[in-house]
């Protein structure tokens, strides 16, 4: 959608419009700015403003990628390190003052802060910087992960961080969304794909997250330059979103929906130029033909496991056939398919598994505890296999999606619907494409540090922290 045109958001688009934006700011009305995602017209590349701690480690690192990825910096004046990293890597950084104008994204490396007192750089870099990022700006911070700390202050510090992101993506407002990257010792070289996908317009709808980047997944080279991607429940919905966007980025999509939907499988696979495949995924057979069809084209490079139903009613009057469906389709499925192909060598050397939660699994709804618990196993079971996927070269991460606007979002009643679309820091619902994109990261290549996680596209939900 490009920024602009209607979201289906009545609320949204009213307060974005000259008339209602107008009434909305003499009523003292919340304003959510409308987010900019890839593809939009309003999404341009800004300058970043770099700040650090003294003792940063990451600055190197840093530097590396942005020359990649021809970032154009600033530097806060605590942070003169920068520019000698930045002029060691053939990048052009100028000091950041008052005539520098807005820019995009703030990105401050406190790796380096071991102390209370060392702290103060921290408040200094945001005090000195938070107004001067655009709407739909950027932040992020980059630390170790607080059991590598040397000290029990340091650790203490470290973990400090997560408390001072996530209140800052809620005080930041205007769609800027906000992250804590932990990098490990020795990951520096890993957090390529990590820079490129929270600084683009694809993370519009992710914000409040900690994602830690290790050392010990390694990198395994694919061998294949157009990726074999099986996505289930890819027939509509969200799934067809995810299909879309593999599809779009030149990767060959395995379409997997149950057999009442072979129709739209053939539609949806032959739009995109994949593959269909009509499947009962609850079937006692499947995971053998999920891994058939694996080995009949060389084994998956990602797996997308997106298939989910709903059930709901209270437990009290839930019947028990309503439980079953739900644990056959939403957690047995998925544990059944991903063991076969982990045992059986269905996925290729630097494959990717993930699995879609949601964010009634981590904070929960009533008359969804069937669900809930299928969200939350998932969330399990991405921490449990991650070794596993490692001694396979791979890795296995989860997504949990909050509101998101879909035909099913579309029918709910009209308050429950609005409250889902304002209890987060962005004051609006996500689209299929903010969770597909967040997908893409984690199946990237070069994500091979990132491993057993759980990432939350929903906006930085108000509810389950």
């Amino acid at each position: 959608m490009s920024s602009g045109t209607p979201s289906g958001d009545r609320y949204l688009d009213f307060v974005n419009g000259p008339v209602g934006g107008l009434l909305a700011k003499r009523l003292g009305l919340p304003t959510p700015v409308r987010l900019v995602r890839n593809g939009d017209r309003a999404a341009k590349a800004r300058p970043v403003l770099v700040g650090a701690a003294k003792g940063a480690r990451l600055l190197s690192a840093l530097a590396v990628n942005f020359a990649g990825q021809h970032v154009v910096s600033f530097y806060h004046h605590d942070a003169e390190s920068w520019r000698e990293a930045a002029e060691e890597h053939g990048l052009m950084s100028g000091r950041f003052g008052e005539r520098s104008g807005r820019v995009g994204a703030l990105v401050f490396d406190a790796s380096g802060i071991e102390t209370v007192d060392g702290l103060g750089a921290l408040y200094r870099f945001f005090h000195d910087s938070i107004r001067a990022v655009c709407p739909n700006g950027r932040i992020l911070v980059l630390s170790i992960p607080p059991e590598s700390a040397g000290t029990a202050e340091a650790a203490a510090v470290q973990r400090g961080l997560e408390g001072f992101t996530r209140s800052l993506g809620k005080e930041a407002r205007r769609a800027i969304a906000v992250q804590l990257i932990e990098v490990a010792p020795g990951a520096e070289a890993a957090i390529g794909s990590t820079l490129r996908f929270f600084l683009s317009p694809g993370s519009a709808y992710v914000s409040g997250q900690v994602v830690r980047i290790d050392a010990e997944s390694g990198q395994y080279a694919s061998g294949t330059t157009r990726r074999t991607v099986l996505v289930t429940g890819a027939a509509q919905g969200i799934g067809a979103a995810i299909a879309e966007l593999f599809s779009a980025r030149g990767d060959q999509v395995v379409v997997l929906d149950v057999p009442a939907m072979a129709d739209k499988v053939a539609e949806t696979a032959t739009r995109l130029n994949g593959v269909g495949l009509p499947l009962d995924i609850t079937a006692a057979d499947a995971a053998d033909a999920v891994l058939q069809h694996a080995r009949s084209c060389g084994g998956f490079d990602v797996v997308v496991h997106n298939a989910g139903i709903t059930r709901d009613r209270t437990i009290a009057r839930m019947e028990r056939a309503g439980w079953d469906e739900v644990m056959a389709v939403n957690l047995r499925a998925p544990l059944r398919i991903t063991e076969k192909l982990l045992a059986g060598g269905g996925l290729r050397p630097n494959g990717r598994i993930v699995c879609v939660s949601s964010m009634s699994g981590i904070a929960g709804n009533p008359g969804q505890t069937n669900y809930a618990l299928t969200k939350a196993a998932l969330i399990g079971l991405v921490k449990r296999l991650a070794p596993a996927a490692r001694e396979a070269g791979a890795t296995i991460n989860a997504v949990a999606p909050g509101f998101i606007e879909t035909r099913m979002t579309a029918a709910i009643p009209f308050m429950v619907r609005e409250a889902g679309r304002r209890l987060n820091a962005m004051g609006q619902g996500g689209r299929p494409v903010d969770v597909a994109e967040a997908i893409a990261w984690l199946a990237d290549r070069d994500s091979y540090g990132v491993n057993g996680q759980t990432i939350r596209v929903c906006g930085q939900s108000l509810l389950g922290a």
